[in-house]
């Protein structure tokens, strides 16, 4: 019912209740473009403006809007919206059960996740009690899951459902922070679940690579400090009582302003804005006289061939700039080509980071059974971008790189079919099925 619509998903990166919805499309087929990151979505500030607030009026995120306008907040409402009705509970007794288990990761697995692991994250400050009380709520519910899961594959029925992709996310950051091998031998059954679902392809497209803890992590007293807003000294100067006042009234008003911020934001959403800011990688490099953003628009809005291209070649800086040739390493494991293509896009939306200084054409080709996927990737500077942030570390090792001579035949033929996508594409072998573009 949702093949051909378009939607929507505000956020901002990596929010585990995001995931839930995109897992979901993966599942049901529903194309959703996400927007997390500026210039299109800056959390914080994009959605407390009027227009958003008259969609979404408690400005919270995720939301979600459709290409008729129906608008809808909740990350449970949003998953329930863009899945299948295999995904909802084929039946009324399987419908009632999904609900369950969702009721239960928010009502049960959450709110001990969160006073377990936030503190680990330098986000939140430990208290020893509430930490200590945390692990045996997680013990408990982790104790219901590997008894309900003794005799079953997932939670639900014979197939994946809402409800396994809501307890998965619930438990990821528990599993990737916390859960180390001693802690979790005991629930046999939710590991091999939990293992199972993340190794879906349509987890995978969305997760990517989910790494169990290996040493359980403990409370950083450093990087909480470091974390905490600095107090401004004192100002040694005198000042009129004039003055002093008006200093008052302002130092008032940010206060409140900053309580009225932090009511407004859920725990999740306090730790995102909690979390340093990544060092810029490029941030040593001469400025370019490439504009990646000017190009980027040239190709959006005009013809490829005649317009797009040749700018690019025009004002490509390769000094600054360097174009790769990436070729996914395991093609015999591609079956169908819609999973195929779900590859590709779930890799692009976890790398909206990457987007300010990278762009990327990736084709599939072949059909089902019989496919292959490679693409051409512009990165600033010299080097692969994605070993220089773990942000952007996302599924690059599944495949194989070779950076181009730009001044070659060999790029510009490459780069022109791929741009454009179309030609014979010689060194694939395989006819053009469909593509993809990161910008």
């Amino acid at each position: 019912m949702l093949k051909g619509s378009f939607f929507t998903l505000y956020t901002y990166p990596e929010n585990w209740r995001a995931f839930k919805a995109l897992i979901a499309a993966q599942y049901s087929g529903a194309t959703v473009k996400v927007q997390s990151t500026p210039p299109q979505f800056h959390f914080g500030q994009s959605n407390k403006t009027p227009e958003f607030l008259q969609k979404f009026p408690l400005g919270k995120v995720p939301a979600f809007e459709g290409d008729d306008g129906f608008c809808v907040f909740e990350s449970n409402a949003i998953a329930h919206y863009v899945s299948n009705d295999e995904l909802r509970g084929s039946s009324k007794v399987a419908a009632a059960q999904v609900i369950q288990w969702m009721s239960f990761a928010d009502s049960e697995i959450v709110p001990p996740a969160s006073t377990w692991v936030f503190p680990t994250l330098g986000i939140m400050q430990y208290n020893k009690q509430a930490t200590e009380h945390a692990k045996e709520e997680v013990k408990k519910v982790l104790g219901v899951l590997d008894l309900h899961l003794q005799t079953r594959t997932f939670l639900v029925g014979e197939r994946v459902t809402l409800a396994d992709i809501a307890v998965v996310c619930s438990l990821l950051w528990l599993y990737k922070q916390v859960l180390e091998p001693s802690f979790r031998q005991l629930y046999v059954n939710v590991n091999r679940w939990f293992v199972t679902c993340v190794n879906q392809p349509q987890f995978k497209a969305v997760l990517g690579e989910v790494k169990l803890c290996e040493k359980m992590a403990q409370f950083d007293a450093k990087k909480f400090a470091e974390l905490q807003p600095k107090k401004e000294a004192p100002k040694k100067e005198k000042s009129t009582k004039e003055q002093k006042q008006q200093e008052k009234k302002q130092d008032k008003k940010k206060e409140e302003k900053k309580a009225t911020a932090e009511e407004e934001m859920d725990e999740s959403d306090q730790a995102i804005a909690a979390e340093p800011k990544p060092k810029d990688p490029f941030a040593h490099l001469p400025k370019s006289s490439f504009i990646m953003d000017e190009f980027k628009r040239k190709y959006s809005n005009e013809d490829t061939l005649t317009v797009a291209l040749p700018y690019f070649w025009e004002h490509f800086d390769k000094e600054g700039w360097s174009i790769w040739y990436g070729e996914y390493k395991y093609p015999d494991e591609l079956t169908q080509t819609f999973m195929s293509c779900n590859l590709i896009s779930g890799m692009f939306q976890r790398l909206d980071k990457l987007r300010k200084t990278g762009f990327a054409s990736v084709i599939l080709f072949g059909s089902n059974n019989d496919s292959s996927i490679s693409g051409i990737w512009v990165f600033r500077g010299q080097d692969l971008a994605f070993e220089l942030s773990l942000d952007w570390q996302v599924d690059y090792e599944s495949y194989s790189w070779h950076k181009l001579d730009v001044d070659s035949e060999e790029c510009k033929t490459m780069v022109k079919e791929y741009f454009a996508w179309e030609g014979e594409f010689k060194h694939v072998g395989k006819p053009f099925n469909q593509g993809k573009i990161f910008k």
